[in-house]
């Protein structure tokens, strides 16, 4: 290639810019810093360029007024003349063509784009005979007068480099488009994942507030349910250690009995702990499950275990659910348990299992008409080992409440629960 360009640039950084990729592509380049020593540098004594390209904002002389004086000497008539330019504004162009130059190359401009464009001047792909300038063409823009003196092939090579220009940039646009869109759906992902993060970090904080509220009622379960059985061992193992000797037969088993009840209810109470951890730790396995088929099985389980027992059961088909079956059977199998038990007292007991729409979402409810409870203490219901009523009345440890409130919020539902004292209670329940 071999041919020489002269480029004028004030800049020192875009002019070694500029140099640096022009001789990678194998063209010999002269700079020079202003218009006056671009003059210079045509003098008849000095080598001849094939292109010259020309800032356009430079002091004392700018580009255009030195392409118009480039373009009036017949020595350079014929030289290429590209403009660097921002062509931001319509003027840019009619002062090109005013000024004569050839091409127009925008800052900033890209390294392909570049040498496209100075390849097509220098090889003269739109070479003809250059005209000889005549009076010019006048010309009136923006409130402004211009004469154009640009010949047919100069005003073309403008034209074909606004247009690629103009392609260019519209290639930029769309680049940077693409990007934006890009960053955008990495931004949304992002948007997402914290979301979902923080769903996480709610869930995690949930449970955690609810592994504290069983540790502590597990505490009181150690220091105080587990005690007394342990208590009334120690105590009776104390008796029969003290008066051996003196007592009878009959009152050594009572007091041997006395021991195993409880050590039974301190085994009930630990086998217990162990189960409620188990189930509510337990992965969900999600898949179809029918509530109302559930229901049947617990009553018809129910009624095998008392069949002296009266009552009437009023379960809603239906109540096609997503979740772990096992799971929702123990809901239900305590839900249901304890309206059998404290219903027990009642001889026309009535259980219901059913739905409603509430807010446009589906609420379970088991209802039953037995014992109730007073709504002042119904916080109470649902914390492991508290239980409202005495257990010499109603049997039970105070874990099932407590294991159904777990299961269900595992499922992103809640429970609440209604009632009154002689009146019967409803336990409500969605599942998310």
């Amino acid at each position: 290639m071999d041919q020489q360009i002269l480029i004028i640039e004030d800049s020192p950084t875009q002019a070694a810019q500029l140099r640096h990729i022009l001789e990678i592509h194998h063209y010999r380049v002269s700079a020079v810093s202003s218009g006056w020593e671009a003059l210079a540098a045509l003098a008849p004594h000095r080598p001849r360029p094939a292109l010259i390209i020309s800032d356009v904002i430079m002091p004392e002389m700018d580009g255009y007024e030195l392409c118009r004086r480039i373009k009036a000497d017949d020595r350079h008539r014929d030289i290429p003349v590209v403009l660097l330019t921002s062509l931001s504004d319509p003027r840019d162009v009619i002062r090109g063509l005013e000024c004569g130059a050839d091409s127009f190359i925008t800052k900033p401009y890209s390294e392909e784009h570049l040498i496209s464009q100075i390849e097509r001047l220098v090889a003269g792909r739109f070479v003809t005979e250059t005209a000889e300038p005549g009076e010019g063409l006048a010309v009136h823009f923006g409130a402004e007068d211009y004469v154009i003196t640009a010949d047919r092939r100069q005003i073309l090579n403008l034209l074909l480099s606004t247009y690629e220009t103009a392609i260019q940039q519209n290639r930029d646009l769309r680049a940077a488009r693409d990007e934006v869109c890009g960053l955008n759906e990495q931004l949304e992902a992002a948007n997402c994942e914290m979301e979902a993060a923080n769903q996480d970090l709610k869930t995690a904080n949930r449970e955690l507030e609810t592994a504290n509220q069983d540790l502590e009622a597990f505490s009181y379960t150690v220091s105080h349910d587990l005690r007394s059985p342990l208590t009334g061992i120690d105590g009776f193992c104390q008796l029969l250690l003290d008066d051996s000797c003196t007592l009878s037969a009959e009152k050594t088993r009572e007091f041997i009995g006395h021991i195993q009840s409880a050590a039974d209810r301190m085994g009930q109470l630990i086998t217990t702990i162990l189960d409620f951890s188990k189930l509510t730790r337990k992965r969900l396995e999600r898949e179809t499950v029918d509530l109302g088929k559930l229901a049947l099985s617990i009553a018809m389980e129910l009624r095998s275990r008392e069949p002296q027992r009266t009552v009437t059961f009023r379960i809603s088909e239906g109540g096609v659910v997503t979740g772990d079956a096992q799971l929702l059977l123990v809901v239900l199998d305590n839900l249901i348990g304890n309206a059998w038990k404290y219903s027990g007292k009642r001889t026309d007991a009535v259980i219901e299992f059913g739905s409603l729409k509430k807010e446009g979402e589906t609420v379970y409810f088991v209802r039953d008409n037995g014992a109730g409870f007073d709504m002042t203490y119904a916080g109470k219901l649902f914390t492991a080992f508290e239980r409202l009523h005495d257990s010499e009345e109603f049997e039970g440890i105070g874990i099932g409440l407590a294991t159904a409130k777990r299961i269900i919020q595992r499922h992103g539902g809640e429970i609440w629960a209604e009632g009154e004292e002689g009146k019967g209670a409803t336990f409500y329940f969605t599942l998310g």
